[in-house]
Formats: C-alpha cells, sequence, structure tokens
C-alpha cells in the first residue's frame, strides 16, 4: 500500500507551521519496494540544517505512530527546495528577489535578468544589457514559467540595488567567498 500523499500533507503541516516555515510540497515515490516521502519547506528567512533535522525527527515520529499511512517501510526526507524550483507563487518571487531568472512567458517571449520589486501583480526584472540596466514590469499573470538560474556571475552594485537590495546583502552577494546558486 503507498502512502497517502494527502494524509502526510495534514500530518506534517502543523510540524512545519509551528517552526514559521511553509509547506511547500510533499512528494510520495515508490522506489525498489520503498516508499520514499519527501517534504520540502521553506520561510522568508530560509532553512537551517539544524532547523531541518529538528524538523525530520517530529515528523518521522508522528509518521510512526499511525499505522494507518502504511505497514510498509519508508524513508523520509525534509528539504528546502532547490533552485531548479519553479516560481509559482508570490513568495516564491518574494524570496528569489535579486537572483537571476529565466522566465518564459505565455505569449512564448523570454526574458531573463534579476528579480526586483513585486507587488500582487506585477514583478520588476533587472536586466543588464552590457553594462546598460534596465528594469522591465513582467505582469505574473502572463508568465508561463519561471525558474531561477545557477549563477556564478559577480553582480554589478546597480543591478543590486535595483533590485531594491540593501547594502548589506549586496555586500555579501558580492563577496566571492559567499557564492550563490
Amino acid at each position: 500500500m503507498t502512502i497517502d500523499r494527502t494524509r502526510v500533507r495534514e500530518l506534517v503541516g502543523e510540524f512545519v507551521t509551528d517552526r514559521g516555515l511553509d509547506l511547500e510540497d510533499v512528494i510520495v515515490s515508490t522506489s525498489a519496494g520503498t516508499d520514499e516521502i519527501r517534504v520540502i519547506v521553506d520561510s522568508d528567512a530560509g532553512t537551517d540544517l539544524d532547523l531541518l533535522g529538528e524538523l525530520t525527527r517530529d515528523i518521522s515520529d508522528a509518521l510512526d505512530t499511525h499505522d494507518d499511512l502504511s505497514d510498509a517501510p519508508y524513508t523520509l526526507e525534509v528539504t528546502s527546495p532547490g533552485v531548479d524550483r519553479p516560481l509559482t507563487l508570490p513568495r516564491h518571487w518574494r524570496r528569489a528577489r535579486g537572483r537571476k531568472v529565466a522566465i518564459r512567458g505565455v505569449d512564448g517571449a523570454s526574458i531573463a535578468g534579476r528579480i526586483g520589486a513585486l507587488d500582487d501583480e506585477t514583478v520588476a526584472i533587472v536586466v543588464n544589457h552590457r553594462g546598460r540596466i534596465a528594469v522591465e514590469s513582467v505582469r505574473l499573470d502572463a508568465v508561463d514559467r519561471a525558474v531561477v538560474e545557477v549563477d556564478f556571475s559577480r553582480p554589478s552594485v546597480a543591478e543590486l540595488t535595483r533590485c531594491g537590495l540593501d547594502d548589506a546583502e549586496i555586500a555579501r552577494r558580492r563577496d566571492p567567498g559567499t557564492a550563490e546558486l
């Protein structure tokens, strides 16, 4: 019997929100006869390994007390979203502010740049055209797909300033010792 994804979401939701996190997704799959449960969480402040470890223990204990889930063994992974996760909700865009993004519009047009200011309907995309910084407004309802890109470049202060980042965050992102994925 495969573990019921909806039931897992119900059980783990409280543990996640009690820690100030958002439950982004629960993925249940089967590999080699073992159910695999991935609980994906995130927050505006990000996540750290200690918090994920505590959450994993609590969720594991909770799942183990519910025999109705499955009588088969399972593996559990509690993790944060990867960089390749599509930006589908306003909080995803907000949390990725200043990061490089590739956007495909519903009309097939594409744009790449850094995520700037965001409101309920639009996001500002800061585009660097060979040193000339421009800001393009993109309607969220016109986005077919948007994904944060792995960024090995050192963004300019002008780009990050136009994204609305403060001086401390700009310094952190420009420090080569803190390369951001």
